[in-house]
C-alpha cells in the first residue's frame, strides 16, 4: 500500500512505503508457517498481507515462492484431519448422540466439511470436522 504525503508549503510531495511480508525460502503447498520463514519486504502490493500474525501457524494452500507476496487466499487453517485417518462420527439429534468409528475421505481443518466412510456400514456420510479431530454428521 502506498502512502502518499503531501507537504504543500514546500510543494514537495513524497511516497513512503508499506512493509509486506514475504517468504525467506519457498513453502510448499500444506506446510505450516514458522516465524523464521518469513521476511519484511517494502513495496507496492495490493491485497498482500502486512501483518505476520495473520501468517504464522497457518497452512499454504498453494505453492509461495520466496521474495513473492502472500495475499489471504493462498493461506487456510492448518488440516487437523488427512485423508485416510480413522475419526469418530458423532450424529447428534436432540438428546440422542451415535458414535462410531470412520474414515475420513478428504482432509480439512476445524469447520470444514467433509465426507468420511463409517466403517461399521460402509456408508459415506458428510460432516463438520470438530476441533478434537471428530466429525459431526449432518
Amino acid at each position: 500500500m502506498k502512502v502518499f504525503i503531501a507537504i504543500m508549503a514546500l510543494g514537495v510531495c513524497s511516497a513512503a512505503l508499506a512493509d509486506v511480508i514475504v517468504p525467506a525460502r519457498t513453502i510448499r503447498a500444506r506446510e505450516i508457517i514458522n516465524p523464521e520463514d518469513l521476511v519484511r519486504k517494502s513495496g507496492d502490493i495490493n491485497g498482500a498481507i502486512s501483518n505476520p500474525k495473520l501468517i504464522i501457524g497457518q497452512e499454504a494452500r498453494v505453492v509461495l515462492y520466496a521474495g513473492r507476496p502472500i495475499r489471504p487466499g493462498d493461506l487456510r487453517p492448518p488440516a487437523i484431519v488427512a485423508r485416510n485417518d480413522l475419526v469418530t462420527l458423532i450424529f447428534l439429534r436432540g438428546s440422542l448422540r451415535i458414535s462410531t468409528e470412520g474414515r475420513a475421505l478428504g482432509r480439512g481443518s476445524v469447520g470444514e466439511n467433509i465426507r468420511a466412510m463409517n466403517l461399521t456400514s460402509r456408508v459415506t456420510v458428510s460432516g463438520t470436522i470438530q476441533a478434537n479431530g471428530s466429525i459431526e454428521v449432518h
